[in-house]
């Protein structure tokens, strides 16, 4: 559990990545019906699998009730996704939380359909803390300062957040790609999920988008087995340390950073983020 394999300077969990999965990612064979859901951790990830999954089933929950996430949409630097792969059907629905730098070969030329959502930083800082509690393949750190500090100087698991979501908007040229922050899809769900469908080429009638969005609802998916990770086993997840599904609101963060944290954060997003164009919620 505590083993860590490191890949262009970043670091991944060895529980689920290997040296072989990680070059089997930087190297993949995509397919422009292909359909990429590129996330930073705790960044809306799990919420757009089950999205894509529905509007891809006309929104008919029978594969999100019966099939897990990490089956019907897997991430492909995982160590199982090599294997699994073979049997995914066209079109395929793949997440990664791989920054562009290390998936840009194996993209350069494709037309396969990206998805990055992003989420605000300081929220997802607080989520992927909290998974640090109850996932036992990640570090434990012992006070959330100690965490914020690795995550604004980038050498948390997965690396760091502004290079990633940096990389992935800096390169949008290069790439057939829909922008999505997890705030908009919680203000409008219905309204994002229409621009989601319209990406996809996927037409579904007033009713089908009506049980996309049933699905969809953080309730809805809390209660979900497929989707709320219950079906790990508590020595790999410790579901007595926490949930999975935690709060998905906006602004979170403001009950845990203290005064100086947040000065601290802002001065290093300040810096950061001069020279981007996205914009973001903070509460």
């Amino acid at each position: 559990m505590d083993v860590t394999e490191t890949f262009h300077h970043i670091k991944f969990c060895g529980h689920l990545h290997t040296q072989e999965s990680l070059r089997f990612a930087q190297n993949f064979d995509f397919l422009d019906s292909d359909i990429l859901i590129a996330t930073y951790p705790k960044s809306g990830t799990t919420w757009m699998q089950q999205i894509v999954s529905l509007l891809l089933s006309n929104g008919n929950p029978q594969l999100v009730e019966t099939i897990p996430n990490w089956a019907r949409a897997p991430w492909l630097e995982q160590y199982y996704f090599k294997d699994l792969c073979r049997v995914l059907q066209s079109p395929r629905i793949l997440s990664t939380h791989l920054p562009y730098e290390i998936l840009a070969p194996a993209l350069q030329g494709s037309r396969t359909k990206v998805i990055n959502v992003i989420r605000n930083p300081k929220d997802a800082a607080v989520s992927y803390y909290f998974f640090h509690k109850m996932a036992n393949f990640l570090p434990d750190y012992s006070t959330f300062d100690e965490f914020l500090n690795s995550f604004l100087d980038g050498t948390v698991h997965y690396g760091s957040w502004f290079d990633h979501v940096k990389g992935w908007e800096g390169n949008a040229k290069n790439l057939n790609i829909f922008y999505i922050t997890y705030e908009e899809l919680f203000q409008d769900l219905g309204g994002s999920l229409e621009k989601i469908s319209h990406f996809l080429e996927c037409s579904l009638l007033p009713e089908e988008l009506s049980s996309v969005q049933r699905n969809s609802t953080f309730g809805s998916m809390k209660d979900n087995s497929m989707v709320n990770y219950t079906l790990i086993p508590n020595n790999i997840m410790d579901h007595s340390k926490g949930q999975f599904m935690r709060q998905g609101k906006i602004g979170d963060w403001k009950h845990h950073f203290t005064s100086k944290q947040n000065t601290k954060f802002n001065d290093v997003f300040n810096v950061e983020m001069s020279d981007s164009k996205l914009e973001f919620v903070w509460e």
